[in-house]
């Protein structure tokens, strides 16, 4: 299914998100830059607002978050989002709206590889990830839109339980509900992005990389934006060594 392409929920949940990123009026400060306005993956919710309070520290630019699914995202950016800048969960939605336009392409580049692990709130440590067979429910973002959904997806399937587990599986409009699920006890555990759980109560379980593609994240400028030489340089800033280290400490890699 193309991202663009979703269901009746996934797409009220993106015309809100759409509706609340067009009344996001920036008018610039008084005495200093006008702030950018980035369409962010949710698993980058915590990771990426250290590294944006870096960037303003050193450069005076305010920036504005609207996190959600990848997949809503792009959606909100062909509707005509107001956004000066796209970071995607992984590389396709980056690529197809570069290839339609959308993005400026020499501002397209993977900025980060996302580590996909099982999280488990309260009880007992996991195993193996096998052990999600014995629980009722389990939680996974939805794989039409979320990329760290359709890793979980990938894995159940090479691991050979995704027939016997996918009748658990409850599904969250991105990868902050589907932890809220989890923490708030809807389910047993829930597959999430690792940067979510720097200070997560609980256990997790990395999954094994080969199981899934790889989770490479990438970013581009937004060709219709007014704020395009700030936004050049909050891309530059997460590519540079600055705010890849901060990544680093959220528990991404470098993209390959």
């Amino acid at each position: 299914m193309k991202p663009w392409l979703l269901s009746p929920v996934s797409r009220l949940s993106s015309i809100v998100l759409f509706l609340l990123a067009c009344g996001c009026s920036r008018p610039a400060p008084p005495h200093g830059p006008a702030p950018i306005l980035v369409a962010a993956a949710s698993n980058l919710s915590v990771s990426f607002a250290e590294v944006a309070r870096a960037f303003t520290a050193k450069t005076g630019i305010p920036v504005t978050f609207s996190f959600a699914a990848t997949g809503d995202l792009a959606e909100q950016i062909v509707n005509g989002a107001p956004y000066d800048l796209f970071a995607a969960a992984d590389v396709r939605h980056a690529e197809e709206l570069r290839n339609r336009g959308l993005l400026i392409p020499e501002t397209c580049a993977r900025y980060a590889r996302g580590r996909l692990v099982l999280w488990k709130p309260r009880g007992d440590p996991l195993r193996e990830v096998q052990d999600i067979a014995r629980m009722s429910r389990i939680a996974i973002a939805n794989p039409q839109i979320a990329p760290y959904g359709q890793a979980a997806v990938e894995s159940l399937g090479a691991l050979g339980i995704w027939r016997e587990v996918e009748p658990k599986v409850v599904y969250g409009n991105n990868v902050s509900q589907t932890q809220q699920y989890a923490a708030t006890g809807n389910v047993d555990a829930a597959f999430l992005p690792l940067a979510l759980l720097t200070n997560a109560q609980g256990h997790y379980l990395e999954v094994d990389e080969r199981l899934h593609r790889p989770i490479d994240q990438a970013l581009g400028v937004v060709k219709a934006s007014r704020n395009q030489d700030s936004a050049r340089r909050f891309a530059a800033f997460i590519l540079g060594p600055e705010g890849q280290a901060i990544l680093k400490r959220y528990g991404y890699g470098p993209a390959r």
